[in-house]
């Protein structure tokens, strides 16, 4: 019983900064990926001329 009670003790974490900050690093990594996703938005459409379509219209 006594192992039990010193795991139970044993049991506590120390992490060098309040656990939130874990929570508000992951955040802004999503933001910062997402930011990353939403400047690729229209690439596509940038590049018609690449496209089989703009030849027929010259």
């Amino acid at each position: 019983m006594k192992h039990l009670e010193a795991m139970g003790e044993q049991t506590a974490n120390n992490y060098p900064f309040p656990t939130v900050v874990f929570g508000v690093i992951a955040m802004s990594i999503f933001i910062a990926l997402a930011a990353i996703t939403w400047s690729y938005r229209d690439v596509a459409n940038r590049h018609d001329h690449k496209t089989g379509d703009s030849n027929s219209s010259h």
